[in-house]
Protein backbone atom coordinates (compact mmCIF):
# COMPACT_ATOMS: atom_id res chain seq x y z
CA UNK A 1 0.00 0.00 0.00
CA UNK A 2 1.60 3.39 -1.21
CA UNK A 3 2.70 5.77 2.01
CA UNK A 4 4.09 9.40 1.03
CA UNK A 5 3.77 12.50 1.53
CA UNK A 6 1.75 14.93 -1.12
CA UNK A 7 3.11 18.81 -1.32
CA UNK A 8 0.43 21.45 -2.39
CA UNK A 9 -0.60 24.07 -1.50
CA UNK A 10 -4.51 24.51 0.24
CA UNK A 11 -7.56 23.23 -1.78
CA UNK A 12 -5.62 22.61 -4.90
CA UNK A 13 -8.01 20.53 -7.16
CA UNK A 14 -5.41 18.40 -8.69
CA UNK A 15 -3.86 17.40 -5.52
CA UNK A 16 -7.78 16.61 -4.37
CA UNK A 17 -7.27 13.76 -7.44
CA UNK A 18 -4.36 12.00 -5.55
CA UNK A 19 -5.78 12.39 -2.10
CA UNK A 20 -9.67 11.38 -2.80
CA UNK A 21 -7.91 8.00 -4.41
CA UNK A 22 -5.32 7.68 -1.32
CA UNK A 23 -9.27 7.51 0.62
CA UNK A 24 -10.67 4.79 -1.51
CA UNK A 25 -7.23 2.55 -1.60
CA UNK A 26 -6.59 3.37 2.23
CA UNK A 27 -2.91 4.76 1.18
CA UNK A 28 -1.33 6.99 3.89
CA UNK A 29 -1.06 10.17 2.03
CA UNK A 30 -0.16 13.10 4.08
CA UNK A 31 0.12 16.49 3.27
CA UNK A 32 3.25 18.17 3.63
CA UNK A 33 2.85 20.48 6.63
CA UNK A 34 4.24 24.21 6.55
CA UNK A 35 4.28 24.04 2.92
CA UNK A 36 4.44 28.11 1.51
CA UNK A 37 3.64 28.11 -2.35
CA UNK A 38 6.37 30.41 -4.03
CA UNK A 39 8.76 29.61 -1.26
CA UNK A 40 8.80 25.57 -0.25
CA UNK A 41 8.94 24.28 -3.90
CA UNK A 42 11.69 26.90 -4.52
CA UNK A 43 14.36 25.98 -2.00
CA UNK A 44 17.22 23.77 -2.77
CA UNK A 45 15.75 21.31 -0.95
CA UNK A 46 12.48 20.66 -2.40
CA UNK A 47 14.09 21.72 -6.01
CA UNK A 48 17.16 18.65 -5.53
CA UNK A 49 13.58 16.13 -5.50
CA UNK A 50 11.37 18.14 -7.87
CA UNK A 51 13.42 19.92 -10.47
CA UNK A 52 10.53 21.56 -11.90
CA UNK A 53 9.17 22.84 -9.22
CA UNK A 54 5.63 22.16 -9.65
CA UNK A 55 2.85 20.98 -7.02
CA UNK A 56 0.99 18.52 -6.88
CA UNK A 57 4.29 16.55 -5.87
CA UNK A 58 4.95 13.12 -4.25
CA UNK A 59 7.45 11.81 -2.57
CA UNK A 60 7.34 7.77 -1.25
CA UNK A 61 7.57 7.31 2.66
CA UNK A 62 10.76 5.54 2.17
CA UNK A 63 12.17 8.56 -0.28
CA UNK A 64 12.74 6.79 -3.50
CA UNK A 65 9.73 7.67 -5.27
CA UNK A 66 9.51 10.88 -6.57
CA UNK A 67 6.02 12.20 -8.63
CA UNK A 68 4.94 15.30 -10.49
CA UNK A 69 1.76 15.19 -12.57
CA UNK A 70 -1.80 15.05 -10.50
CA UNK A 71 -2.87 11.80 -12.78
CA UNK A 72 0.59 10.08 -12.21
CA UNK A 73 0.19 10.85 -8.51
CA UNK A 74 -3.32 9.69 -8.60
CA UNK A 75 -2.81 6.27 -10.19
CA UNK A 76 -0.02 5.61 -8.12
CA UNK A 77 -1.72 5.68 -4.75
CA UNK A 78 -4.64 4.15 -6.07
CA UNK A 79 -5.56 0.61 -5.44
CA UNK A 80 -6.77 -1.52 -8.60
CA UNK A 81 -10.26 -1.24 -8.47
CA UNK A 82 -9.68 2.28 -9.17
CA UNK A 83 -6.92 1.57 -12.08
CA UNK A 84 -8.99 -0.74 -13.80
CA UNK A 85 -9.09 -4.48 -13.65
CA UNK A 86 -8.33 -5.64 -17.22
CA UNK A 87 -6.30 -3.67 -20.23
CA UNK A 88 -9.66 -2.52 -21.95
CA UNK A 89 -10.90 -0.64 -18.59
CA UNK A 90 -7.25 0.77 -17.95
CA UNK A 91 -7.60 1.92 -21.73
CA UNK A 92 -10.49 3.60 -20.86
CA UNK A 93 -9.61 5.63 -18.14
CA UNK A 94 -6.67 6.83 -19.61
CA UNK A 95 -9.06 7.90 -21.98
CA UNK A 96 -11.30 9.99 -20.09
CA UNK A 97 -8.26 11.29 -18.10
CA UNK A 98 -6.54 12.69 -21.32
CA UNK A 99 -9.89 14.14 -21.91
CA UNK A 100 -10.68 16.14 -19.04
CA UNK A 101 -6.88 17.66 -19.61
CA UNK A 102 -7.52 18.48 -23.20
CA UNK A 103 -11.28 18.96 -23.62
CA UNK A 104 -12.68 20.45 -19.68
CA UNK A 105 -9.82 21.71 -18.03
CA UNK A 106 -8.36 24.47 -20.37
CA UNK A 107 -11.84 25.63 -20.98
CA UNK A 108 -12.81 25.46 -17.78
CA UNK A 109 -10.02 27.62 -16.71
CA UNK A 110 -10.56 30.29 -19.23
CA UNK A 111 -14.17 30.30 -17.91
CA UNK A 112 -14.05 30.44 -14.46
CA UNK A 113 -10.34 32.20 -13.50
CA UNK A 114 -11.69 35.59 -14.47
CA UNK A 115 -14.55 35.69 -12.25
CA UNK A 116 -12.24 34.62 -9.45
CA UNK A 117 -9.39 37.41 -10.53
CA UNK A 118 -7.08 34.83 -11.14
CA UNK A 119 -6.35 36.03 -14.82
CA UNK A 120 -7.75 39.25 -16.49
CA UNK A 121 -11.04 39.13 -18.05
CA UNK A 122 -11.75 39.41 -21.48
CA UNK A 123 -15.38 39.00 -22.97
CA UNK A 124 -14.47 37.19 -25.92
CA UNK A 125 -11.80 34.80 -24.57
CA UNK A 126 -14.88 33.95 -21.57
CA UNK A 127 -17.73 33.25 -24.10
CA UNK A 128 -14.86 31.10 -26.51
CA UNK A 129 -13.87 29.30 -22.99
CA UNK A 130 -17.94 29.27 -21.81
CA UNK A 131 -19.06 27.55 -25.70
CA UNK A 132 -16.31 25.15 -25.65
CA UNK A 133 -16.75 23.82 -21.74
CA UNK A 134 -20.57 23.25 -22.69
CA UNK A 135 -19.80 21.65 -25.76
CA UNK A 136 -17.95 18.84 -24.06
CA UNK A 137 -20.08 18.82 -21.29
CA UNK A 138 -23.11 17.91 -23.54
CA UNK A 139 -20.64 15.01 -24.85
CA UNK A 140 -20.42 13.60 -21.26
CA UNK A 141 -24.13 14.26 -20.46
CA UNK A 142 -24.78 11.82 -23.14
CA UNK A 143 -22.32 9.08 -22.32
CA UNK A 144 -23.91 9.00 -18.99
CA UNK A 145 -27.50 9.00 -20.08
CA UNK A 146 -27.65 5.42 -19.55
CA UNK A 147 -24.58 4.72 -17.08
CA UNK A 148 -23.59 5.82 -13.52
CA UNK A 149 -20.23 6.09 -13.72
CA UNK A 150 -18.09 6.86 -16.28
CA UNK A 151 -16.30 3.55 -17.43
CA UNK A 152 -17.21 0.41 -15.35
CA UNK A 153 -19.93 -0.11 -12.73
CA UNK A 154 -17.99 1.28 -9.91
CA UNK A 155 -16.13 4.63 -9.40
CA UNK A 156 -12.81 4.70 -11.44
CA UNK A 157 -10.07 7.17 -11.59
CA UNK A 158 -11.77 8.24 -14.54
CA UNK A 159 -14.64 9.61 -12.07
CA UNK A 160 -12.24 10.86 -9.58
CA UNK A 161 -10.16 12.92 -12.54
CA UNK A 162 -12.99 14.35 -14.62
CA UNK A 163 -14.85 14.97 -11.20
CA UNK A 164 -12.03 17.07 -9.88
CA UNK A 165 -11.82 19.19 -13.19
CA UNK A 166 -15.12 20.21 -13.19
CA UNK A 167 -15.22 21.24 -9.47
CA UNK A 168 -14.40 24.87 -10.00
CA UNK A 169 -16.75 24.99 -12.69
CA UNK A 170 -19.76 23.49 -11.02
CA UNK A 171 -19.01 25.82 -7.64
CA UNK A 172 -18.49 28.81 -9.81
CA UNK A 173 -19.92 29.51 -13.21
CA UNK A 174 -22.86 26.40 -13.52
CA UNK A 175 -25.49 28.03 -12.80
CA UNK A 176 -29.08 26.20 -12.67
CA UNK A 177 -29.94 27.14 -16.04
CA UNK A 178 -27.24 25.99 -17.23
CA UNK A 179 -27.07 22.80 -15.31
CA UNK A 180 -30.60 22.22 -16.23
CA UNK A 181 -29.69 21.38 -19.89
CA UNK A 182 -26.88 18.92 -18.36
CA UNK A 183 -29.09 16.51 -16.13
CA UNK A 184 -27.13 13.53 -16.61
CA UNK A 185 -23.35 15.28 -15.55
CA UNK A 186 -25.16 17.36 -12.57
CA UNK A 187 -26.64 13.37 -11.12
CA UNK A 188 -22.74 12.12 -11.36
CA UNK A 189 -21.10 15.07 -10.29
CA UNK A 190 -23.83 15.51 -7.10
CA UNK A 191 -23.37 11.38 -6.57
CA UNK A 192 -19.57 12.02 -6.34
CA UNK A 193 -19.66 14.85 -4.15
CA UNK A 194 -21.65 12.40 -2.19
CA UNK A 195 -19.46 9.58 -1.40
CA UNK A 196 -18.03 9.51 1.85
CA UNK A 197 -14.32 9.25 0.35
CA UNK A 198 -14.72 12.17 -1.68
CA UNK A 199 -16.53 14.48 0.77
CA UNK A 200 -14.04 14.38 2.96
CA UNK A 201 -11.13 15.67 0.88
CA UNK A 202 -13.28 18.72 -0.72
CA UNK A 203 -15.41 18.97 2.16
CA UNK A 204 -19.75 19.83 1.52
CA UNK A 205 -19.96 21.16 -2.04
CA UNK A 206 -21.96 24.02 -2.90
CA UNK A 207 -23.40 24.42 -6.22
CA UNK A 208 -23.51 28.41 -8.20
CA UNK A 209 -26.43 29.35 -7.84
CA UNK A 210 -27.21 32.70 -10.15
CA UNK A 211 -24.90 33.56 -13.17
CA UNK A 212 -21.37 34.33 -12.33
CA UNK A 213 -20.76 38.29 -12.31
CA UNK A 214 -17.34 40.00 -12.91
CA UNK A 215 -15.56 42.14 -10.53
CA UNK A 216 -12.76 43.68 -11.28
CA UNK A 217 -11.58 44.46 -8.04
CA UNK A 218 -10.98 40.82 -7.79
CA UNK A 219 -7.69 41.06 -10.37
CA UNK A 220 -6.94 44.43 -9.32
CA UNK A 221 -6.53 42.89 -5.37
CA UNK A 222 -4.71 39.84 -6.43
CA UNK A 223 -2.29 41.57 -8.77
CA UNK A 224 -1.40 44.65 -6.30
CA UNK A 225 -0.91 41.65 -3.66
CA UNK A 226 1.71 39.83 -5.90
CA UNK A 227 3.77 43.20 -6.24
CA UNK A 228 3.49 43.91 -2.63
CA UNK A 229 4.54 40.30 -2.01
CA UNK A 230 8.00 41.49 -0.46
CA UNK A 231 7.76 44.64 0.72
CA UNK A 232 6.58 43.37 4.36
CA UNK A 233 8.44 46.15 6.50
CA UNK A 234 5.39 48.47 5.48
CA UNK A 235 2.48 46.26 6.07
CA UNK A 236 1.81 47.26 9.91
CA UNK A 237 1.46 50.32 9.31
CA UNK A 238 -1.62 49.99 6.34
CA UNK A 239 -2.90 47.33 7.98
CA UNK A 240 -3.87 49.33 11.37
CA UNK A 241 -6.01 51.81 9.57
CA UNK A 242 -8.24 49.15 7.45
CA UNK A 243 -8.75 47.30 10.10
CA UNK A 244 -10.35 50.30 12.08
CA UNK A 245 -12.99 50.91 8.98
CA UNK A 246 -13.71 47.49 7.94
CA UNK A 247 -14.62 47.15 11.82
CA UNK A 248 -16.97 50.24 11.10
CA UNK A 249 -18.84 48.66 8.14
CA UNK A 250 -19.22 45.18 9.79
CA UNK A 251 -20.83 46.63 13.18
CA UNK A 252 -24.54 47.54 11.06
CA UNK A 253 -26.95 44.65 10.46
CA UNK A 254 -25.11 43.61 7.90
CA UNK A 255 -24.01 39.87 9.40
CA UNK A 256 -27.62 39.46 11.04
CA UNK A 257 -29.45 40.00 7.31
CA UNK A 258 -26.81 37.38 5.96
CA UNK A 259 -27.58 35.02 8.46
CA UNK A 260 -31.44 34.97 8.72
CA UNK A 261 -31.66 34.08 4.94
CA UNK A 262 -30.11 30.92 5.43
CA UNK A 263 -32.33 30.70 7.93
CA UNK A 264 -35.56 31.51 6.24
CA UNK A 265 -34.30 28.67 3.35
CA UNK A 266 -33.29 26.15 5.49
CA UNK A 267 -36.39 23.53 5.65
CA UNK A 268 -38.92 24.83 2.95
CA UNK A 269 -41.34 23.36 4.82
CA UNK A 270 -41.16 25.15 7.57
CA UNK A 271 -43.49 27.91 6.06
CA UNK A 272 -46.20 25.10 5.96
CA UNK A 273 -48.67 23.87 8.41
CA UNK A 274 -47.46 21.38 10.79
CA UNK A 275 -50.94 19.47 11.13
CA UNK A 276 -50.86 16.32 13.34
CA UNK A 277 -48.74 13.30 11.31
CA UNK A 278 -45.37 13.26 13.41
CA UNK A 279 -43.56 12.39 10.86
CA UNK A 280 -40.98 10.49 13.58
CA UNK A 281 -42.49 8.77 15.37
CA UNK A 282 -43.95 6.96 12.03
CA UNK A 283 -40.93 6.16 11.15
CA UNK A 284 -39.71 5.09 14.55
CA UNK A 285 -42.71 2.54 14.01
CA UNK A 286 -41.77 1.70 11.09
CA UNK A 287 -38.17 1.02 11.92
CA UNK A 288 -39.32 -1.27 15.11
CA UNK A 289 -42.05 -2.78 13.95
CA UNK A 290 -43.23 -5.19 11.39
CA UNK A 291 -45.45 -3.72 8.38
CA UNK A 292 -48.58 -5.72 9.91
CA UNK A 293 -47.88 -2.95 12.77
CA UNK A 294 -46.20 -0.12 11.03
CA UNK A 295 -49.16 0.25 7.80
CA UNK A 296 -52.35 0.22 10.55
CA UNK A 297 -50.10 2.95 12.66
CA UNK A 298 -49.88 5.22 9.38
CA UNK A 299 -53.11 5.16 8.39
CA UNK A 300 -53.65 5.86 12.33
CA UNK A 301 -52.20 9.02 12.43
CA UNK A 302 -51.94 10.55 8.88
CA UNK A 303 -53.09 13.86 8.36
CA UNK A 304 -54.79 14.05 5.04
CA UNK A 305 -55.62 17.60 5.35
CA UNK A 306 -51.56 19.15 5.89
CA UNK A 307 -49.68 15.78 4.22
CA UNK A 308 -50.01 14.12 1.18
CA UNK A 309 -49.42 11.07 -0.63
CA UNK A 310 -47.77 10.36 -4.19
CA UNK A 311 -46.62 7.56 -6.83
CA UNK A 312 -43.67 7.85 -8.56
CA UNK A 313 -42.71 6.01 -11.90
CA UNK A 314 -39.49 5.92 -13.49
CA UNK A 315 -39.83 7.36 -17.19
CA UNK A 316 -36.78 5.53 -19.07
CA UNK A 317 -37.19 1.87 -17.82
CA UNK A 318 -35.97 1.16 -21.18
CA UNK A 319 -32.32 2.07 -19.95
CA UNK A 320 -32.41 0.41 -17.05
CA UNK A 321 -29.92 -2.59 -17.77
CA UNK A 322 -28.14 -4.34 -14.50
CA UNK A 323 -30.27 -4.58 -11.20
CA UNK A 324 -27.37 -2.98 -9.19
CA UNK A 325 -26.85 0.17 -11.48
CA UNK A 326 -30.83 0.96 -10.96
CA UNK A 327 -30.23 0.52 -7.07
CA UNK A 328 -27.46 3.06 -7.64
CA UNK A 329 -29.76 5.12 -9.61
CA UNK A 330 -32.10 5.09 -6.12
CA UNK A 331 -29.40 5.63 -3.98
CA UNK A 332 -27.71 8.40 -5.73
CA UNK A 333 -31.83 10.08 -5.61
CA UNK A 334 -31.77 9.89 -2.18
CA UNK A 335 -28.27 10.99 -1.08
CA UNK A 336 -28.92 14.19 -3.37
CA UNK A 337 -32.38 14.43 -1.73
CA UNK A 338 -30.61 14.53 2.29
CA UNK A 339 -32.12 17.66 3.27
CA UNK A 340 -35.60 16.57 2.81
CA UNK A 341 -35.45 13.23 4.75
CA UNK A 342 -36.72 15.46 8.42
CA UNK A 343 -40.34 16.07 6.23
CA UNK A 344 -40.69 13.20 3.84
CA UNK A 345 -40.34 9.20 3.63
CA UNK A 346 -40.33 7.25 0.65
CA UNK A 347 -40.15 2.94 -0.32
CA UNK A 348 -38.99 3.08 -3.38
CA UNK A 349 -38.71 -0.75 -5.43
CA UNK A 350 -37.17 -2.16 -7.81
CA UNK A 351 -39.19 -5.11 -10.19
CA UNK A 352 -37.71 -7.22 -12.10
CA UNK A 353 -34.57 -8.13 -13.09
CA UNK A 354 -31.69 -7.54 -15.13
CA UNK A 355 -32.64 -5.77 -18.37
CA UNK A 356 -36.11 -5.89 -17.52
CA UNK A 357 -36.89 -3.55 -14.59
CA UNK A 358 -39.05 -0.58 -13.25
CA UNK A 359 -38.42 1.22 -10.42
CA UNK A 360 -41.52 3.17 -8.59
CA UNK A 361 -42.00 4.13 -5.02
CA UNK A 362 -44.80 5.77 -2.84
CA UNK A 363 -43.73 8.99 -1.44
CA UNK A 364 -45.21 10.72 1.50
CA UNK A 365 -44.53 14.79 2.53
CA UNK A 366 -45.89 17.71 4.35
CA UNK A 367 -47.58 19.99 2.08
CA UNK A 368 -50.44 19.22 -0.93
CA UNK A 369 -48.34 20.23 -3.85
CA UNK A 370 -45.10 18.82 -5.25
CA UNK A 371 -42.10 19.38 -2.85
CA UNK A 372 -39.33 19.17 -5.26
CA UNK A 373 -39.65 22.61 -7.20
CA UNK A 374 -39.48 23.96 -3.11
CA UNK A 375 -35.72 23.85 -3.75
CA UNK A 376 -33.32 23.71 -6.48
CA UNK A 377 -30.98 21.22 -4.30
CA UNK A 378 -33.97 18.99 -4.54
CA UNK A 379 -34.77 18.96 -8.82
CA UNK A 380 -32.05 17.21 -9.93
CA UNK A 381 -33.68 13.92 -10.43
CA UNK A 382 -37.68 14.04 -9.88
CA UNK A 383 -38.09 15.07 -13.40
CA UNK A 384 -36.95 11.62 -14.73
CA UNK A 385 -40.35 10.38 -12.63
CA UNK A 386 -44.00 10.80 -13.27
CA UNK A 387 -45.82 11.78 -10.17
CA UNK A 388 -49.08 10.91 -9.49
CA UNK A 389 -51.28 12.53 -6.30
CA UNK A 390 -52.87 9.38 -4.72
CA UNK A 391 -56.13 9.73 -2.72
CA UNK A 392 -55.72 8.79 1.20
CA UNK A 393 -59.44 7.57 1.10
CA UNK A 394 -58.95 5.47 -1.83
CA UNK A 395 -58.72 1.56 -1.11
CA UNK A 396 -56.49 1.18 -4.52
CA UNK A 397 -54.02 4.26 -2.33
CA UNK A 398 -54.26 1.72 0.74
CA UNK A 399 -53.08 -1.23 -1.19
CA UNK A 400 -50.29 0.60 -2.86
CA UNK A 401 -49.25 1.50 0.38
CA UNK A 402 -49.20 -1.52 2.07
CA UNK A 403 -47.40 -2.97 -1.09
CA UNK A 404 -44.72 -0.63 -0.79
CA UNK A 405 -44.20 -0.46 2.77
CA UNK A 406 -44.28 -4.05 2.96
CA UNK A 407 -42.50 -5.04 -0.14
CA UNK A 408 -44.48 -7.40 -1.74
CA UNK A 409 -46.56 -7.89 -5.00
CA UNK A 410 -45.51 -6.97 -8.30
CA UNK A 411 -45.49 -3.76 -10.89
CA UNK A 412 -48.19 -2.88 -13.45
CA UNK A 413 -46.73 -5.51 -15.70
CA UNK A 414 -46.56 -8.26 -13.33
CA UNK A 415 -42.96 -7.96 -12.48
CA UNK A 416 -42.17 -9.35 -9.22
CA UNK A 417 -40.61 -7.31 -6.74
CA UNK A 418 -36.86 -7.58 -6.48
CA UNK A 419 -35.28 -5.18 -3.79
CA UNK A 420 -36.45 -2.03 -2.45
CA UNK A 421 -35.17 1.28 -0.19
CA UNK A 422 -36.30 3.48 2.44
CA UNK A 423 -36.40 7.29 2.42
CA UNK A 424 -36.30 8.26 5.91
Amino acid sequence: MAAGVLYTYPENFRAYKALIAAKYSGADVKVAANFVFGETNKSEEFLKKFPAGKVPAYESADGKIHLTESNAIAYYVANAALRGLDVATQAAIYQWASWADSELLPASCAWVFPYLGIMQFNKVNVERAKTDLLAALKVLDGHLLTRTFLVTERITLADIIVFTTLLHAFQNVLEPEVRSTLVNVQRWFLTLANQPQVSAVVGAVTLCQAPPVFDPKKYQELTQHKKEGGKKDKKPEKKEQPKREKKEKEEPELEDDFEEKPKESKDPFDSMPKGTFNMDDFKRCYSNEDEAVSVPYFWEKFDPENYSIWFAEYKYPQELSKVFMSCNLITGMFQRLDKMRKQAFASVCLFGADDDSTISGVWVWRGQDLAFPLSPDWQIDYESYTWKKLDPKSEATKQLVKDYFSWSGADAQGRPFNQGKIFK
